[in-house]
């Protein structure tokens, strides 16, 4: 099997977690601004989609190389193996982006880069017709970035979030990979507790139940690259079967959702049922200051109201101080509040054991973590024990 160079492409904050689950599946890799580079075969593209969490999609790279003018960008694109990858009856759209280049005109360097390709394409596959381009789709990207050409083909289709269990959702839902990423940044295993007083369409409570079960995100759902003649059906068996075979399917769970909207907490079952948790996830109707609980070692991990709008700040502020007083009681707990709103800390009550700055979209936001006590060494041990099994 051939050694592609790959990207994984992660939103602004989330390299490094990004880069610990490549880790986490054998490749060895370098962090960039937004992208994580690895190598690896054609098998290495089927793992990457099936198992990312927090990764937004994968790229191959077929070619990197300054350009400061269209003959260059033309020349340099033509001189890439582009047969390698692109069967003659591809359809390759070209889409762009440029940043502090000379070549600044995107629909240019699409259009150039586009006629690159037909004419390296044409000439290996002996044709004096213009391409039909009927076949399995290619989407091609340009990106120049302070004169850095870099030319990739997306493997993944539809973002990595699309999980395809969201089958309703509310005004702002949070983004699946960033879901996936609050939980990873916090010390919850799956058999301590874990609740989301705010859980809206249900996002963050189905992704702790994927990775309570061990389950690759990407499991059930399909990838522009499955087309692709290179990539066999052989290799996307494999690494399906590979994933089953890793699923914790028996793993139990304690994970729970409330939200103030009734409608939010059916759409949150429903998308749960879409998911495969139907009978593991407990989903109601609560207002966070009623929170009450005799379980102890618990994960508390919410995306609340940041109470941008005129009007909302002084209730949401409210509402956070009431959740700090909720809380008050339950110190073996551990609580993980992702907000814009830069009172949280003295809405809710006490500062933070850390915070950790994040974008939840293009929204600039802060995860504020509170350490709850640690378990006794023998529940510690038994935590770990099952952890290895």
């Amino acid at each position: 099997m051939s050694k592609y160079q790959l990207i994984a492409t992660a939103a602004m904050g989330l390299e490094a977690i990004v880069a610990k689950e490549v880790r986490a599946l054998g490749y060895e890799c370098e962090v960039d601004n937004g992208r994580i580079n690895f190598r690896g075969d054609e098998l290495a593209i089927v793992r990457s989609n099936l198992w990312l969490r927090t990764a937004d999609r994968i790229k191959l790279v077929v070619g990197e190389f300054k350009a400061t003018a269209f003959d260059e960008l033309f020349e340099r694109t033509k001189a890439l193996p582009w047969e390698q990858f692109l069967p003659e009856n591809a359809e390759f759209p070209v889409s762009g982006k440029s940043v502090k280049s000379k070549l600044f005109s995107v629909s240019d360097c699409q259009a150039i880069v586009k006629k690159a390709i037909v004419e390296r394409l044409r000439k290996h596959y002996k044709k004096t017709t213009w391409f039909e381009e009927n076949g399995p789709l290619f989407k091609i990207e340009v990106s120049l970035l302070k004169d850095k050409a870099l030319l990739t083909i997306d493997c993944s289709g539809a973002g990595l979030h699309r999980r395809g269990y969201r089958i309703g959702q509310g005004e702002a839902p949070i983004k699946e990979t960033l879901a996936a990423a609050l939980i990873l940044l916090t010390n919850w295993t799956p058999d301590r507790p874990f609740v989301d007083p705010f859980c809206g369409s249900g996002t963050l409570p189905i992704e702790a139940a994927l990775i309570g079960q061990n389950i690759a995100p990407g499991f059930n759902r399909e990838f522009i690259s499955e087309n692709w003649g290179w990539i066999t059906a052989e290799h996307w068996n494999e690494g399906r079967m590979e994933a089953e075979d890793l699923a914790r399917y028996d793993q139990p769970i304690d994970i729970a959702g409330t939200d103030l909207d009734h409608r939010m907490v059916k759409i949150a079952s429903k998308n749960a049922i879409e998911a495969g948790f139907a009978d593991l996830l407990t989903f109601k109707q609560m207002q966070v200051k009623d929170f009450t609980t005799t379980k102890e070692y618990g994960v508390i991990v919410g995306n609340p109201p940041y109470g941008e709008r005129l009007g909302d700040k002084a209730a949401v502020e409210k509402m956070y101080h009431e959740m700090g007083q909720a809380f008050v009681p339950y110190d073996t707990w551990s609580v993980y509040m992702l907000t814009a709103n830069e009172n949280f800390e003295a809405c809710y009550g006490k500062p933070a054991t850390k915070k950790r700055k994040l974008f939840n979209g293009f929204i600039k936001t802060d995860y504020y973590q509170y350490w709850g006590k640690r378990p006794p060494k023998d529940k510690d041990e038994g935590i770990n024990k099952r952890l290895k099994e």
